[in-house]
Formats: C-alpha cells, structure tokens, sequence
C-alpha cells in the first residue's frame, strides 16, 4: 500500500510539473502528460499503478463524464439532435464497418477480430476530445457538436462493442447465444439511461431538502459513481447512466441559477463546479500520463510499421467516411454543419482512454487479441500526441475558436 500510495503521489507531482510547463508552451496539457509519460517509460519508470480496464471504467471515466454533462443544456442539445444522434450512432456504426474491412482488404485479417477492433476503435473519446476543447478554448456551436457526440458515441461504442462480443460468442454457441444477442441492446442502452435517469432525479430530489453544498456535492458524486457501478453491476451501460444523471443534474441542479424547487442552493451549484473542475483534473491527469507510460511500454516493434501504419491510416479514413457523408445530409437543412466543423469534427475526433479500456478487456481466447492491443495503442498515441498537436493550429487555421464557431 504504501508503495501505490508513493506511486500516486509521485506521478500526481509529475502531472503538475507537466502543467505548469505546458501552460507556459502553450501546448495542449494531455499532450504532455502522454508525452511525459512516454519518457518516463523510456527511462524505465517503474510503478506499481498501471492502467487497466477497471482502473479507466471504474475510477477514471464516471468524474470525467459527469464532470462535462453538468454544463451540457438540453435545450442546446435538443436543438441540434439530429446530427449529435447520427454521428453517435450511425457513425459510429458506419466507421466501425469501414474499418473492419479495411483490416480485411489490406491486412487480411479476420472478420470476427476486425469487426471487434473496428467497434472499439471507431467511437471519439470524451476524455480527450472535451480535456483538448478546453484546453484551446473551444466554445459555441463546434464545442457543443463534438463533445455532444464523443459522449453519446461513447456509450454506444460500449455497446456495440458487446455486441461484437456477443456476435462472436453467438457464432461458437448456437441459435440459444443468437437469442442473447439480439436482447443485449435493448438491455443495455435503455437500462443504462434508465438507472442514469433515476440516480439523478433521486439525487436531486434529496437536494432539494438541503442548503448544505458539502451534502450538495456528496449527493452529485453518490449520483456519478452510484449510477454508473449501479449499471455496470447489472451489465447495463454504465458510459450512458453517468450520462443521462449528470445532464439531467445539471439542467436541474447546476444550469438554472433562479431558485425553484429541488434546484441546488448557490453555494452548492458554485462548491459542486469547483469540485467536478478539479475532479476531472486530478482524473486526466492520471489517465494521460499512465496511458503515456502503457503506450512507451508497448511492444510496437511485434505489429510490425506497415500494419501499425494501416491501422493508423484506416482509423482517419473510416471516422472521414462517417462524418462527411452524414454532415451532407444536413446541407439544405436547419442543422446544416459547415465546411470548417466538417474538417473538425474529422480531425477533432480523438480516440483515447475508453479504446484502451476496451481492449484491455478482451478475452483472452479472442483471435488476434495482442495485435487488436497493440494497434489501438498506436492508433490512440497517434490520436493524442499528433492530432492533439496540431489540433490549435487547425483551429485558427479554420476559425474554430470562436465561440460562434
């Protein structure tokens, strides 16, 4: 115990290092921390904390997604719904299966692990899509449009991919696993936002009978992790419950400043955002710089360049033939998505820490399973570090940092 503790606290010290340097840079925060922890494993760095699918489900993703669902108004997402839910869905879809056959065509791989490697790498990742938004100043529209879908499409990635899972199971077992398969996704995505939905309001409802903001808080953390344990426990969606109770907290808790009945007090709604900011700090600062460690530790050399560099290149093509298509369907319409959110919704979508989550879970009879491994961690090192790099100059390249963007 005290050897993770000294690990956590060493590593917690790097990451404020790493932000005071990359401030004054001017570079993206999570951009340093994976390339710090890069360093650190090329200086063998050893830790008893490693970055596994529990420690990033568990700890890491219910404070990051609440965290960004509390300042999310519905009004603004009913507002651009149609496009937010196809890129979230179709999308995701449509990319997952471009990739898969792209892995087949050219790297002849099977159809059982491309399609699980096109499902868990296909999603954009809230963590590091909203921590690189913020760190650029992206705000309006774009902001809205890009962290709206990296958090639907993060639950439905989740569910897709044990779909996939299922779908393989389903091919060794029989007509009785093709049952199980078709049920999953009802159970999965309705009673994750359903045990979301009632955690939030349950929490709100005990709000509302206190003017304590320290009972606030504790309230809107018991909702965060509760309802997303809650869902997992019963292997329901845990990615959208944490969802659906922080948007609904916020709208009702956090968003609306006059007071009505079950609201937070205004302490609490001033002491319940302070908290969530340095929650999700503390959480990305952990996230990033361990999957900097994983990725520097990788075996990469195993993969080979050319099929590391396929991945890499499918991973773009298939998130371009997602977005440019469904965007042109939106032309002539009301929620019509410019050139320039085009362009950023391509480069700005980032793959990072649930890819990882995802493959980490793998079982272990999965065919391909360290080559799936090890070609997420290149295609999320190249997310991170090269699209995050060059994402501030695109941006006012594009004009993307205004808030009318």
């Amino acid at each position: 115990m005290d050897k993770i503790l000294a690990d956590v606290t060493g590593l917690l010290g790097v990451a404020i290092l790493v932000a005071i340097v990359a401030r004054r840079l001017r570079l993206p925060y999570t951009v340093g921390l994976v390339l710090a922890g890069i360093g650190l494993a090329a200086a063998q760095f050893k830790t008893d904390a490693v970055l596994t699918h529990d420690f990033i489900f568990d700890l890491i993703l219910p404070p990051l997604l609440f965290e960004a669902t509390l300042s999310l108004s519905w009004r603004d997402i009913v507002r651009d719904w149609p496009p937010i839910l196809a890129l979230s869905t179709i999308g995701v879809a449509l990319s997952a299966a471009l990739f898969a056959l792209g892995l087949i065509a050219v790297l002849d791989w099977p159809l059982a692990p491309a399609l699980v490697f096109g499902v868990l790498i296909a999603a954009t990742d809230p963590i590091a899509v909203i921590a690189m938004f913020r760190d650029a100043g992206v705000k309006g529209r774009l902001a809205l449009l890009i962290e709206s879908e990296s958090l639907v499409n993060d639950g439905v990635a989740a569910v897709l991919f044990a779909l996939a899972l299922a779908w393989v199971q389903a091919n060794r077992d029989g007509a009785a696993a093709q049952t199980a398969f078709a049920l999953t996704l009802l159970g999965v995505v309705g009673g994750g936002v359903a045990v979301g939905l009632v955690a939030g309001a349950a929490a709100i409802v005990i709000a509302g009978r206190t003017n304590d903001p320290l009972v606030e808080t504790a309230l809107t953390a018991v909702a965060a992790y509760g309802s997303f344990l809650a869902a997992e426990r019963f292997h329901m969606s845990g990615v959208l419950a944490c969802v659906a109770a922080g948007v609904l907290m916020g709208n009702l808790g956090i968003l609306r400043h006059e007071a009505q009945a079950f609201s937070l007090s205004a302490g609490g709604r001033q002491f319940v955002v302070a908290f969530w900011d340095f929650a999700a700090f503390i959480a990305n600062s952990f996230v990033f710089l361990m999957m900097g460690l994983s990725i520097g530790a990788m075996p990469f050399a195993t993969l080979g360049a050319f099929a590391l560099g396929v991945a890499i290149a499918l991973s773009l093509l298939a998130r371009a033939l997602a977005v440019y298509p469904l965007c042109w369907l939106f032309a002539r319409t009301r929620w019509a998505v410019s050139p320039g959110q085009r362009h950023m919704l391509w480069w700005g979508g980032l793959r990072g820490a649930l890819a990882l989550a995802l493959a980490l879970a793998l079982p272990q009879t999965l065919p391909f399973r360290a080559e799936i491994q090890i070609a997420a961690f290149g295609v999320v090192a190249f997310s991170v570090v090269v699209q995050g790099l060059t994402m501030p100059m695109i941006m006012r390249w594009l004009g993307a940092a205004s808030p009318d963007a």
